[in-house]
């Protein structure tokens, strides 16, 4: 069994089955969207850039490219040693097994904190945020990338299979926080359709992926997203 770091909170979707989760991450945003969004607000050329709950390491490639430096941090041991092998060849990129609320980093040596669909979820992130407070450094600044269950099909599933969550309540916590955001709209485009079917399925409670895969017809899948950020 995996070493999985003290206090992280559960991701069912990479967790359980990093493979398919490897497919919804190359069909997320083909049009770079997002990162062309939050490099107009901060860019990171030279940067030390931090990626929080990393996964497998999916993103870190693309943020070396760029950055002096990239640090993923990922709970869970055996995404973080897939993350490892994946940038064995980036002498730039370093893989930390450790959780958002307990980063392993000194005070402010980060210029670009990034948490794409990771443990900022809104009420009971504090902790986090905290953690982001003493390790980003002035004039640098933290992004969360998150689905928007406001808008679209996608939020309506979201929604059925977590009733609980409330997008008022998120809301209020971030703006109280001092966060602003911007709405994106992204989509997810998939080469086979069993893999969009594949990817619905272990992003919604049994029922609903099924009504959602009906629903969809062809390879694409809007996918409306919200980016928030703070400057530091």
């Amino acid at each position: 069994m995996s070493r999985i770091a003290k206090g992280a909170i559960p991701s069912p979707n990479i967790w359980n089955t990093p493979q398919i989760y490897e497919l919804e991450n190359r069909a997320v945003d083909p049009e770079g969207a997002a990162d062309a969004a939050m490099r107009s607000l901060r860019p990171w050329d030279g940067a030390t850039v931090l990626d929080i709950g990393c996964g497998t390491g999916y993103h870190l490639p693309v943020l070396a490219a760029e950055a002096a430096r990239v640090i993923g941090v990922e709970p869970h041991g055996d995404l973080a040693a897939l993350a490892r092998r994946r940038c064995a060849a980036l002498a730039n990129v370093t893989v930390h097994a450790a959780t958002a609320q307990d980063l392993p980093l000194p005070d402010a040596s980060v210029d670009v904190a990034i948490a794409r669909w990771a443990y900022f979820f809104g009420p009971g992130c504090e902790p986090g945020l905290r953690e982001l407070s003493r390790v980003v450094r002035r004039g640098g600044a933290a992004f969360v990338l998150d689905l928007d269950a406001t808008r679209g099909s996608f939020g309506r599933w979201f929604s059925r299979t977590v009733p609980a969550y409330s997008a008022r309540e998120v809301e209020a916590f971030w703006v109280r926080h001092g966060w602003q955001r911007r709405p994106l709209d992204l989509r997810m485009a998939f080469e086979r359709r069993a893999d969009l079917e594949a990817v619905l399925r272990i992003e919604f409670a049994p029922e609903v992926a099924e009504q959602a895969i009906a629903e969809t017809p062809g390879l694409d899948l809007e996918y409306p997203n919200v980016l928030r950020w703070r400057y530091y």
